[in-house]
């Protein structure tokens, strides 16, 4: 059973920054695509940031571009996900997600998820 554990959520204003991450088991982390997922109340999970196996962006949402950065950290087995410049949109429940196959920003592609860490930004 595939386990991923997301941490670093939390309470912040407008304008602050935040860092996620997502611990994995070694295989995961060095044969799969992993990525960055939120849901909203009252919304559809939507794809915040991918990467391809080997790293390398492989999707970014326009909404996040130039204030999120996502990352590969392989001495720790672990997906980071930089949040600058934090909107009250951003708030949302943020899952960490794997896949053998697909890495792009589609929540139906991916089979593997973490439980999810809450973000709360407020104005």
């Amino acid at each position: 059973q595939v386990r991923l554990v997301e941490s670093g959520g939390g309470s912040v204003q407008a304008g602050g920054s935040l860092r996620l991450s997502c611990a994995a088991p070694e295989y995961i982390f060095r044969y799969y695509c992993m990525g960055w997922f939120r849901q909203a109340p009252g919304k559809e999970r939507e794809g915040v940031a991918t990467m391809y196996r080997g790293g390398g962006n492989a999707y970014i949402a326009d909404s996040v571009k130039g204030r999120f950065t996502i990352s590969r950290d392989s001495a720790k087995n672990t997906l980071d996900l930089q949040m600058n410049s934090l909107k009250p949109e951003d708030t949302a429940m943020y899952y960490c997600a794997a896949d053998s196959r697909s890495c792009g920003g589609k929540e139906e592609d991916y089979n593997y998820w973490g439980q999810g860490t809450q973000v709360t930004v407020s104005s």
